[in-house]
Parts: structure tokens; C-alpha cells; sequence
């Protein structure tokens, strides 16, 4: 058996300036991702924890024009669903924020749970079922890391009607879109979220999030 490793202060914070440097990107340049980058990503994401051990992460990397061109259809749609949601100066606000970056980035990954993989056997999903789907978001946040390491932004797109994108991408029933993700090299970066520098919301403190019972 391996020994394990040892992660001194050092590490620590630079695995906090990871996090801290972990943005939602919306704006991309041109530049290509290698496809052995995406593919050490792809490899990254599998390193995650999965309930049963049943790995139900699907990945879809959407390369067709068309295809493309159909998702960013679907998100125009649901943005403007959307901003009907919303009055006044708050929908002023939404209507000025940029919320995708399908125009610009080079990769475009659809990320899925297959809900009837047999994989695991089922273990630990009889009183959480749920968990199989947290899975694949552990999966997603890994892979967002690990992207941030090699210097390359992810923009999760969640204005979409999952429905139009299993139609153009022709998913089996059995899996469930947990995330349509944009990666590429940013255009712009900071630490700290967008929606906080336009004023959309604010963070707030940890001890308003900690309970003890």
C-alpha cells in the first residue's frame, strides 16, 4: 500500500487560492483547448466520489455547429422566459448581465446521470436516491478545479430546457442533464464572483450558514 501524502501549510493555501480563483466564466477567448487537456479534465472529473461506487457520470462534448447552435437557441428562449420573471431595475439588472458564453467557448460539455446505470448495485441510494445525481456534481466541481489549475474558466449554463438539449443531442431516457458546462482560456478574470461586482447579490457570512443542534 501507498504511503500517503503529506500536504504542508504551503499547499493549503494555494489550494485555497484554487477556490478563491474558481470562477463561474462567461467570456472567453478564441484560443483552442488541447484535447489532451480535455481529456486529463474528463480524467480529473472520474476522480470524484460516487455513491455505491457507481461512477453514473456521462459526458457529452458537443462538437456539431448545429447541435451548438440549436443549445444556444434553447438558451435564448429560457433567458427571456426568464427576464418576464423579473421588474423594474431588477429586470434592467438581469437583462444587462451576460449569462453564457456558448458563443465563445471552444468546448462545450453536457454533463449527465445515467439514473438506471447498474453499476454499485445500488448501494447507499435506497433512503437517499438522490445521491447518485450529487455524484455527478461531485464530478463537475472536481473537473471545474482541476480546469482552474491549467489556467482554463468553466461557465455552468443553467438557462436551458433540458428537454431541448436530450432532443439535440439524442440522450437516452435514462439519463438526467445535471449540467451543460462552456470551458475555455477566460477573457477576463477575478476572485470574486460576478454577480457581486454588477450588484445582482451579495455573499454572505459564515455564521449566518452554521446551525448547532
Amino acid at each position: 500500500m501507498m504511503s500517503p501524502p503529506s500536504f504542508d501549510a504551503a499547499f493549503r493555501e494555494q489550494l485555497y487560492t484554487l477556490f478563491l480563483w474558481r470562477r463561474d466564466v462567461r467570456r472567453f477567448r478564441a484560443e483552442a483547448i488541447p484535447d489532451d487537456i480535455v481529456t486529463e479534465l474528463l480524467r480529473a472529473a472520474m476522480l470524484a466520489p460516487s455513491v455505491g461506487l457507481s461512477e453514473p457520470w456521462r459526458f457529452v462534448l458537443v462538437e456539431d455547429p448545429l447541435n451548438r447552435m440549436q443549445i444556444r437557441q434553447s438558451f435564448l428562449t429560457a433567458n427571456h422566459e426568464a427576464l418576464r420573471g423579473y421588474d423594474g431595475e431588477r429586470a434592467r439588472l438581469y437583462a444587462s448581465l451576460k449569462l453564457e458564453g456558448l458563443d465563445q467557448a471552444p468546448v462545450h460539455l453536457a454533463v449527465y446521470c445515467d439514473r438506471q446505470t447498474t453499476q454499485g448495485y445500488g448501494l447507499g441510494q435506497q433512503t437517499m436516491p438522490e445521491t447518485i445525481t450529487y455524484s455527478v456534481v461531485a464530478s463537475i466541481q472536481t473537473l471545474w478545479l482541476a480546469a482552474r489549475a491549467y489556467g482554463i474558466g468553466v461557465g455552468w449554463v443553467s438557462i436551458l430546457d433540458p428537454v431541448d438539449v436530450n432532443r439535440v443531442l439524442q440522450i437516452p431516457e435514462s439519463w438526467k442533464l445535471v449540467a451543460y458546462l462552456c470551458l475555455g482560456y477566460p477573457a477576463e478574470e477575478s476572485n470574486q464572483p460576478r454577480l457581486t461586482e454588477v450588484g445582482w447579490e451579495q455573499r454572505r457570512n459564515l455564521a449566518e450558514f452554521v446551525f448547532r443542534r
